[in-house]
């Protein structure tokens, strides 16, 4: 089954890369410090993209009561995300740091643009602990349940 990751969250991750990228252009601490998160960012972000938010897709689908067999192919992702988890919430630790930096390059440097960019992937890596990730794993869960898997 083809799963897709919802649009708003496709759009979300588009936007946070290109003011990250715009930001790893600027001189100074601050691109310094950009540059930085951009290392440490890049591959989480793929990693989600590939297995944390796809299963995503599927919660419209299920809030509706839609449930086929078909579903079950979400299983290898939210198996995996499980797996990962500790690994994706330390990578989250080490990004928020470097975000730190970020903000406080910027707060020096008085460019407040990027401290808001800064607070907000801040917010973003928050949303996805709190609720996006334990969202998919819900839906493996209740897939796998469901379905007798």
């Amino acid at each position: 089954m083809e799963l897709e990751i919802p649009e708003p969250l496709k759009t979300e991750h588009s936007e946070l890369h290109k003011e990250l990228v715009d930001a790893t252009h600027e001189g100074g601490r601050v691109g310094e410090a950009a540059k930085e998160v951009a290392r440490l960012l890049h591959p989480h972000f793929i990693r989600e993209e590939e297995f944390a938010l796809p299963p995503l897709g599927l919660l419209a689908a299920l809030a509706k009561g839609t449930l086929v067999p078909e579903m079950a192919d979400v299983l290898a992702l939210t198996d995996r995300l499980e797996a990962d988890l500790p690994g994706m919430l330390a990578e989250h630790q080490q990004i928020v740091a470097a975000l730190g930096e970020l903000v406080a390059a910027a707060k020096a440097e008085n460019k407040p643009k990027y401290v808001d960019f800064a607070e907000k992937l801040i917010l973003h890596a928050r949303t996805e602990e709190e609720v996006l990730y334990p969202a998919a794993l819900i839906v493996g869960r209740y897939i796998r349940l469901s379905l007798g898997k």
